[in-house]
């Protein structure tokens, strides 16, 4: 876990630190395509969500001074179209969801205090609401996602390295608190929804006595009778005798994750420095598969999202400067350099 105050002394020496070895074929699978950069300031930590075929993005860091405006990005015209700030404090390593074509931001730090208050989005009208505030402990660097008509938030750092879990339910109008995620606690992990059943993986923890990174992987199952739903799936590290993970090399914080086409897709981060590693996720037969790296500076901080089934990454930060473009990734194409 990186302190956010500290976020631009990121393992400096690492910093360009990239897995684009020719000697892997897995290497030359997927292609990365430059598009429009943002049009507001270069940034960190920031948070986005997705609503109606436009990606939203907002808050986060430029190396001096947190951050409330709020973007779009739409896909057909490849802009970026302003909207209205953030009414609360301006602010990094928030979290954010949509769930019924409303978008939540919640948790964060403001550069002095740990956040819990909830701010909602209505992108017909482009007006922020005060929300119900977060039910946990004001935090930052937590994990979200929205599934079956809920928004969920887990893990994250309060002074202690969490794994508590709560749900919103925009028909009550409240947080409940849920049974704990079951892995490790951790804070900057990523989260993805396939068919309902949302991932969670990767994350930091130095408490844990033995790597910085965690290596376990849960999977939510919102419509499951159980009485935990949460289940373990596979390590993502090289623990078992089995072939299937003998190259897996994705133990990592503060990445990205989005999804294409029922598989899910893990990008950037920091290990032992900065990384542009993509692991695809195949949640049929969890196993990973190595695809070709991301073709951006290394960076962690970043933001991922989907529209269409396409993906995107971009923003983040290396250890000296934030970031402002915007990459799509064609998991299926021959790489193009000249993209």
């Amino acid at each position: 876990m990186f302190n956010v105050r500290h976020s631009w002394v990121l393992l400096a020496a690492g910093v360009f630190l990239a897995s684009c070895s020719k000697d892997d074929d897995t290497e030359e699978i997927g292609n990365w395509i430059s598009r429009s950069s943002l049009e507001g300031v270069a940034r960190g930590e920031a948070v986005s969500f997705v609503i109606d075929n436009k990606a939203y993005i907002g808050t986060g860091y430029d190396g001096t001074n947190r951050l409330k405006d709020f973007w779009y990005y739409d896909q057909t015209s490849n802009s970026w179209t302003q909207v209205a700030d953030l009414p609360g404090a301006a602010r990094n390593s928030a979290v954010a969801f949509a769930v019924n074509g409303l978008g939540y931001v919640t948790t964060g730090y403001d550069g002095v205090n740990k956040l819990n208050d909830t701010w909602v989005y209505t992108p017909a009208t482009d007006k922020w609401e005060p929300g119900v505030p977060f039910a946990g402990t004001a935090r930052y660097s937590a994990t979200a996602f929205g599934v079956a008509g809920k928004g969920y938030v887990t893990c994250g750092y309060d002074g202690n390295y969490l794994k508590d879990f709560y749900s919103f339910d925009p028909a009550s109008q409240s947080w409940s608190k849920e049974e704990s995620f079951s892995g490790n606690k951790r804070s900057d992990a990523v989260a993805f929804v396939i068919n309902d059943k949302a991932y969670v993986v990767t994350g930091s923890n130095p408490n844990t006595g033995q790597t910085l990174s965690v290596n376990d992987m849960y999977m939510f199952d919102p419509a499951s009778t159980a009485a935990n739903k949460w289940t373990e799936k596979r390590k993502i590290s090289n623990v078992s005798d089995e072939d299937y993970d003998n190259d897996y090399d994705m133990v990592s914080s503060n990445g990205v994750a989005f999804v294409m086409n029922n598989k899910g897709y893990i990008a950037t981060g920091s290990k032992s420095g900065l990384t542009t590693n993509v692991w695809e996720y195949d949640p049929i037969n969890d196993v990973w598969d190595q695809k070709r790296s991301f073709e951006g500076l290394a960076r962690s901080g970043a933001i991922a999202f989907s529209i269409n089934n396409r993906g995107y990454v971009g923003l983040g930060n290396s250890a000296s400067l934030p970031f402002e473009d915007l990459w799509e990734f064609d998991p299926t194409a021959t790489y193009n350099e000249n993209d």
